[in-house]
This record gives C-alpha cells, structure tokens and sequence, in this order.
C-alpha cells in the first residue's frame, strides 16, 4: 500500500501570527500539506450574518508560501463564486511562483449563504453554480495551460486571452460529493478530487468518479484522492455527529486504514472549529500518536 500523505488544515480565524507559527510547526514535524479554507465569515447555515472573522485564503496562502518552504500549499476550496476565474487565475499563479511551485487549486461552486448574501455576492441555484463552475474551470484551465484562451458562456466570456503562468501546470483540485454531475466534472477537468466522507462515502463515491472518468476515456489514476473529517481523539464513536470521526487512538488508526484500503491519497487533518491552541494539540497527537501507525 502506497504511503499516505496527511495535510493539515488550518484555522483562518486564529492571528496571522498564529497562522504562520503552527504552519512551521506542522511543516517541521513533517506534515506534507498545508490546507486553507475560503470562506469570509462563519457559517450559520442560513443567510444570518456571523460576526466570526476570516481570513482571505489567497493571501493567507501568499503569505505560508514565503514563511514554510517545503509543503504543498491548497485552497480547501476556493469558491467560484468569489472571483472573476481570470483574476483567480492570475492570483493563483503569483502564488504558486512565490511558493517555488507549492500550490494546488483547489475549486467548488459555492455553497455558504450568509456570505453571499451579506456581500451581494450571487449565489444562485445548484444547477446554475455548477454550470459557472464549469465555465471558470475552462478559464482557469485555458489561462494556466494554453497558450491562448478563448471562452464565450453565459458567466464568463474571455477572448484570445494570454496565460498568466510562466509553464508550471498547477494542480486542480475540486471538492465535489455530487453523482450525477459533479463528479463529472472532476473527471473532466482536475488533477485531484476531495470530499468529507467516511470510509464507506468515499469507497462509493470514489467508485462513481471511476465510472465518469471511463466514461470519457480518463485513467482513473490519473485523479489524487483526499479526504477529511473531524477527528475526536479519545472521544466517543457513539455519540460522534456527521463529518466526525471520534474514538481511542486505535480506533481511530483503523478508520484512516480503511480510508487508504479504499484509494485514498491524502487525509487532511482539520482543526478549524478551535483555537491556534488547540490545532496545536490536535496536530501534535495525530503526528506523534497515530502517524506512526499508518506505516
């Protein structure tokens, strides 16, 4: 069995000293990624406003690409909805020259309400995200890949535009769950393919993304495979909610190997519902409690 890659996700509510300090720590005790969410303001689940303060991914990630220089650098993901794709495309590319070439894309089509809403940010139905997530992906795909870029949609419309990269071809990675469409489109367009799963979500899961990449002629190897969820370490399986995996340190070493029996690449560590403090301790016991055990 391949060797597991582990990121770990850090909090964008935390200082931005915060930030760079558990991102040399986490670098130096030998994780492989650094993930970021992109999000402006804490979700309430509905389009209630939340006084939780983020930080802006890419700037974030600008910033880690000069302070850690070894590990992969990702948005966990970037919404499409956001940003023009070739400004995104233009910023991913500066940071990925900045990071000496550490960057992974990553993309999905939108989802938080009370962001949208409290910045007039349109949001808009699920068929009508995905189908300007398609749209961006062409863009981003054009102007970091091709020597020319033109694409005339209903969202976006670029006209013989020329590419913002000096070669490199950065990663795209989407998060994506959905069967019918979706995971279509991470067969079509991205290197790497994330999810929030179980073991069992993501066997089946990654087993439909298989299905639409022979459907279009893709090796299904060709797509790296991640995942997360809450780790409780010492908490109770039992009384574990949805996104949350919790229990002894065995039990939890179990978990992640029927995680890797199932295809996975990488498993991203999550401490983004606390403080600096506690990712400190979070990413401190996964790495010197249950790392060891995966090999």
């Amino acid at each position: 069995m391949a060797e597991l890659a582990v990121g770990a996700w850090l909090g964008t509510t935390w200082s931005a000293g915060d930030i760079v300090a558990v991102a040399r720590e986490v670098e130096a005790a030998g994780y492989d990624g650094i993930w970021v969410a992109d999000h402006f303001m804490g979700n309430t689940g509905t389009e209630e406003r939340s006084d939780i303060r983020m930080r802006e991914c890419f700037g974030v990630l600008a910033g880690l690409a000069t302070a850690v220089p070894r590990v992969r650098l990702g948005s966990l993901v970037a919404s499409m909805t956001y940003r023009h794709p070739a400004v995104l495309a233009a910023t991913a590319a500066t940071v990925d020259d900045l990071s000496g070439g550490r960057l992974v894309l990553g993309m999905g089509a939108g989802w938080q309400l009370n962001e949208h809403a409290a910045y007039g940010i349109a949001l808009g139905p699920v068929r009508e995200r995905i189908d300007r997530l398609e749209e961006g992906l062409a863009v981003l795909d054009g102007l970091l890949r091709t020597p020319r870029t033109t694409v005339a949609g209903t969202h976006y419309t670029v006209v013989d535009a020329p590419p913002v990269t000096s070669g490199r071809r950065i990663p795209i990675m989407l998060g994506a769950s959905g069967e019918q469409r979706m995971l279509g489109v991470v067969a079509r367009y991205a290197d790497e393919w994330n999810c929030w799963s179980t073991p069992e979500v993501f066997a089946h899961k990654s087993a439909v993304l298989d299905e639409h990449c022979v459907r279009i002629g893709r090796d299904p190897r060709t797509i790296r495979r991640s995942t997360q969820a809450v780790l409780q370490i010492d908490g109770s399986a039992a009384d574990a909610p949805a996104g949350v995996v919790a229990g002894s340190v065995a039990e939890i070493v179990d978990v992640i190997g029927r995680w890797r029996e199932a295809g996975l690449d990488e498993l991203i560590v999550p401490a983004i519902r606390g403080t600096a403090d506690q990712g400190r301790e979070l990413f401190g016991r996964f790495h010197t409690e249950i790392r060891p055990q995966l090999d």
